[in-house]
């Protein structure tokens, strides 16, 4: 048996978009969405319920149409990173990455030697792939996120690690960071928006961000190749929509 695919990472590598919804933690909601064709779906362990026993079951979900688990994480632990790994999820999301050498320690937990130190054990991914140990490392994703001011600032120094395979500005972070707390759409938070990522996509590396069916042109002409949405807006938007159609008022 060979290893699964990470269908988000090899879309990233052969330079084409790869898509992955948030807001469906959930192994029935993940089976409703599948057939959409999408490339990953975004399990929050930091924010919201996903737990190691959840990423297993939400994992297998994901497994079942081909998509890609891709779980936040809390903190920038190593022995969490690669716990979540173990449980099967396919990729690891790092909050608050704001150095090289915390970028460093994303790489360190997520890899198996000789790249990282991640513990020697196997994953739900792993049964029955004998040489899951040696083939791990080029199915799994590590993503960090750029979600402060000082990384911003330090960012020329994070992009020199290596085997970071997305580098995702979080826009409300940032923004509070930058003293506009819940004021995404503030001018020099747009415009430290795209100047990372523009920095990001200038220096060779793939970049992320949380993208809007309104703002989904706008950060793909910049370069951001991680398109990344929750279906909350799409909820929101279709609901208000069917009320005023019902009312007749749209």
């Amino acid at each position: 048996m060979e290893i699964r695919p990470n269908r988000v990472k090899q879309k990233l590598q052969a330079g084409e978009t790869a898509f992955v919804v948030g807001g469906i933690d959930d192994g029935d909601a993940i089976d409703s969405f599948g057939p959409n064709g999408w490339d990953g779906v975004w399990l929050e362990g930091e924010h919201g319920r996903v737990d190691a026993e959840e990423v297993s079951q939400l994992s297998r979900a994901c497994d079942l149409w081909g998509l890609t688990s891709i779980t936040r994480i809390n903190r920038n632990d190593q022995n969490l990173i690669y716990r979540t790994l173990d449980r099967g999820s396919m990729g690891i999301v790092v909050p608050h990455v704001n150095t090289k050498a915390e970028a460093e320690n994303v790489v360190a937990g997520g890899k198996f030697a000789p790249i990282g130190q991640r513990g020697m054990f196997t994953s739900r991914q792993g049964y029955g792939v004998d040489n899951y140990l040696e083939v791990a490392n080029d199915q799994t994703s590590l993503i960090v996120l750029v979600e402060d001011i000082v990384a911003v600032q330090n960012l020329d120094e994070i992009l020199t690690v290596d085997h970071i395979d997305v580098f995702f500005v979080a826009p409300s972070d940032l923004a509070t960071s930058m003293g506009h707390i819940g004021n995404i759409q503030h001018p020099d938070v747009q415009s430290t928006i795209d100047g990372a990522l523009k920095k990001i996509v200038d220096s060779g590396r793939t970049a992320g961000t949380l993208m809007t069916n309104e703002t989904a042109e706008h950060y793909t002409s910049i370069g951001v190749r991680f398109a990344f949405t929750t279906v909350g807006a799409w909820i929101s938007k279709g609901a208000k929509e069917f009320r005023e159609r019902v009312a007749g008022t749209a």
